[in-house]
C-alpha cells in the first residue's frame, strides 16, 4: 500500500553549501511582467495555460518530445492553451548554455505558443568541469532578457528570449497574479532573505486584488511529497507557513516541479480552508519516481507539519502535464486543473480533473 500523506525521507544529508549566489535582475523592482507585453489582448473572462516542469534529459529526450507533441496537440482543440509555464529543470546537469538547444530549443521549437519559467536546482547549478560561467547565466540569456531576440546559443531558433524581469518574479493577468519563486540548488531548496521579504510583500500586494484575481504560487522545489527519490521538504514546508502566517495571506493554489511525477496534495487548514499543492514534473526526465509504500522504513510521515495534508490523487508510472483554466463565472472565479499522462507509444490518458471555486 502507498501512503496517501506527504513522507519525510529519513536521513538526509545536509547539501545546503551547494548553494549559489543569485544573478542581478534584468528589470525594475517589484519584478512584475505584464503578461500584455508579451499575449497583447489577452482576455479577461478565461485563461488556459500549460504547467510541467522537470522536461529536460541529458540522457535522453525521447519522454520529452512524446509530452510536448501531446501538449501541441491541444492547440487543435477547442480552448487552446495560451501559454506554457515551466516549473523548473529546463536543462540537465547544471544549466550549461551547450545544453539548451537539445534541451529546449529543438524539442519546444513547434510549440506554438509563449513560454514562461521558474528555474530548477539543474538549471541554477554550475558544472565545475566546464569553461567558468556563473549560475543561472543562461538561465537569464533565455527567460530574463530585456527585450526579445534570437539567443546565441539557440542555433538560431525561431522562438526568442523572454522579458521576465528576475528569476523570481511575478507574472501578472487579468485573472491571476502568478509569483513565481527561486529555491536553489540544494536538495530540498534554499529561499534568501531578500526573496522572502519580496514574497511577503507580493502575498499582500496579490491578495489587496481579491476576490477580482486569483493567487497562485509557482515553487521548483515540491513543499509536500509522498515521493522515495525526495520526499517532502521540510525547509520549504516551514518558510513558506511561517510567511503565510505572518502576513495572514495564503495562495489559492501552489505548483511546483523538482519531484518526477503528478500529485495532487490537499492541506486543510484549521481556519476551514484548503489550499491545493500540484507536483507536476513528470515533463520528461527519463526517471520517474513512485510513491512510497508504507512498509519502506526510510520514510515517515509522523510530523505535526504533515497534519491536515491528505494526497488526493497521483500519477508516478508514466511521464506527463497538466492544462489550467481560470475562468470568470460572474462574480466568481473558478479554477480546473486537468493531468493528462502520456505512455511510451504516445497513447494520451487523461488521469486527474478537479476544481477549485473561489
Amino acid at each position: 500500500m502507498k501512503y496517501s500523506t506527504p513522507v519525510q525521507k529519513r536521513d538526509q544529508p545536509d547539501d545546503s553549501y551547494k548553494f549559489q549566489p543569485l544573478p542581478a535582475p534584468t528589470g525594475p523592482f517589484p519584478y512584475h511582467l505584464d503578461i500584455a507585453q508579451v499575449i497583447p489582448g489577452i482576455g479577461s473572462q478565461k485563461m488556459t495555460f500549460h504547467l510541467v516542469g522537470d522536461t529536460g534529459s541529458l540522457r535522453s529526450i525521447d519522454f520529452q518530445r512524446k509530452v510536448i507533441t501531446a501538449m501541441e496537440a491541444q492547440f487543435a482543440q477547442d480552448n487552446p492553451p495560451q501559454f506554457l509555464f515551466h516549473l523548473g529543470d529546463v536543462v540537465y546537469n547544471h544549466g550549461e548554455a551547450s545544453q539548451y538547444y537539445r534541451q529546449f530549443f529543438g524539442p519546444f521549437q513547434h510549440y506554438p505558443a509563449p513560454i514562461f519559467a521558474i528555474a530548477g536546482n539543474h538549471d541554477s547549478d554550475v558544472n565545475p568541469a566546464a569553461a567558468p560561467y556563473h549560475s543561472l547565466e543562461p538561465f537569464v540569456k533565455v527567460f530574463c532578457d530585456t527585450t526579445p531576440q534570437t539567443v546565441s546559443f539557440s542555433n538560431g531558433a525561431s522562438r526568442k528570449s523572454m522579458i521576465q524581469p528576475n528569476v523570481y518574479w511575478t507574472l501578472k493577468t487579468p485573472l491571476a497574479n502568478i509569483i513565481g519563486m527561486h529555491s536553489n540548488v540544494p536538495k530540498f531548496g534554499i529561499v534568501t532573505p531578500d526573496q522572502q521579504e519580496w514574497l511577503k510583500s507580493e502575498l499582500r500586494r496579490a491578495n489587496a486584488e481579491r476576490p477580482d484575481k486569483a493567487l497562485i504560487l509557482c515553487i521548483h522545489h515540491a513543499p509536500y511529497s509522498a515521493d522515495i527519490n525526495h520526499g517532502a521538504s521540510i525547509p520549504m514546508i516551514t518558510l513558506l507557513e511561517s510567511i503565510f502566517a505572518e502576513t495572514g495571506v495564503r495562495p489559492d493554489i501552489v505548483f511546483s516541479g523538482h519531484v518526477h511525477n503528478y500529485q495532487r496534495l490537499v492541506k486543510k487548514y484549521d481556519s476551514g480552508r484548503s489550499v491545493c499543492y500540484v507536483v507536476a514534473g513528470g515533463g520528461g526526465y527519463d526517471e520517474l519516481h513512485p510513491i512510497a509504500d508504507l512498509s519502506d522504513p526510510r520514510f515517515t510521515n509522523e510530523l505535526p507539519l504533515f497534519e491536515g495534508v491528505s494526497l488526493e490523487n497521483y500519477c508516478y508510472y508514466q511521464h506527463g502535464f497538466l492544462r489550467f483554466s481560470i475562468e470568470k463565472n460572474g462574480a466568481q472565479l473558478v479554477m480546473t486543473g486537468d493531468y493528462y499522462s502520456v505512455a511510451d507509444d504516445g497513447l494520451v490518458t487523461h488521469e486527474d480533473h478537479f476544481e477549485i471555486k473561489l
